[in-house]
């Protein structure tokens, strides 16, 4: 980690992108109160997660990447014991793990155990053990790796949902469509560092384009790349593995000139898109590579 810095407001949804490896489950497990921040400081409401830590675990809700339940209890029996961790006892637990069951869609499997449960019921009932102690702040860390696509549309929907009433959202993804449907602004996240922060519209002006075009193909080499760079309209080139991303002013008023000169210099053209700046085009600008 490379001095990282971002505030999350109250009600606000805040994603954390980036590739696997550059960071982010550390920044979690820092706010957690898991693991000290080597230098700076770091606090969650308010409160410093180093010197009062207590207090502060007591105002995150967690929700982490790997399934945190015992799978021969059912689910029922798995959010009881993790609301008496927090704290909770008797009726008020009953009742908040009988609230959550609702919010997340299984009270019917109540009684089921966990081991019988697909992957994203799992994840959905790991959603609910950290929102038992109603939390300020809510961690999710990758909340819907190796879930279907129904499953995690219904997860994100989720999100928005518990954002909508109030709860602050720190949300980790390496999957760029994600922080675009969910994310009020997010930081994103390389080697490490924090290299930009921001709305998405706020991004996508930083990269200085109006339009990206989008080439796949055949017998593309560093010179025609070149070229294409030194065109007033682009302001940024890149080569891929299966064809080229330029950041334009202009694009569709620029495609043909694009098209003529790859096709004129022999390149097999295989598909061509033109389309709005997004956070893939930020993240590629920033990184000179693809999140994958």
């Amino acid at each position: 980690m490379d001095a990282v810095s971002f505030e999350v407001a109250k009600g606000e949804i805040f994603g954390l992108l980036g590739p696997n490896g550059a960071g982010k489950t550390t920044i979690i497990s820092i706010l957690s109160c898991i693991t000290p921040p080597t230098s700076g400081s770091a606090s969650v409401s308010g409160i410093d997660v180093v010197t009062d830590s207590l207090t502060a675990r007591s105002k995150i809700g967690v929700v982490p990447q790997e399934i945190a339940l015992y799978a021969t209890l059912s689910a029922r029996d798995n959010l009881m014991f993790w609301g008496r961790m927090y704290g909770l006892r008797d009726r008020t637990l009953a009742r908040r793990v009988d609230e959550l069951l609702d919010v997340v869609q299984l009270s019917d499997r109540a009684s089921s155990r966990i081991d019988t449960f697909s992957g994203g019921m799992k994840r959905r009932i790991n959603i609910a053990a950290g929102l038992l102690h109603r939390p300020d702040v809510l961690f999710l860390d990758e909340p819907t790796v190796g879930i279907d696509p129904q499953t995690r549309r219904s997860i994100l929907d989720l999100v928005k949902e518990l954002n909508a009433e109030g709860l602050a959202v720190l949300y980790t993804t390496h999957y760029l469509e994600e922080a675009e449907f969910l994310c009020d602004r997010v930081g994103i996240m390389d080697e490490g560092k924090m290299i930009a922060i921001g709305t998405r519209d706020e991004l996508t002006e930083s990269i200085g384009a109006t339009g990206v075009i989008e080439v796949r193909a055949d017998g593309l080499d560093d010179a025609l790349v070149d070229w294409l760079a030194s065109l007033p309209e682009v302001s940024e080139a890149a080569r891929s593995d299966d064809g080229l991303t330029l950041n334009v002013v202009r694009g569709a008023n620029l495609l043909p000139t694009v098209v003529e000169k790859l096709t004129g210099s022999g390149v097999t053209i295989h598909s061509v898109d033109v389309t709005v700046p997004n956070l893939e085009s930020v993240f590629l600008h920033l990184t000179g590579k693809r999140l994958e």
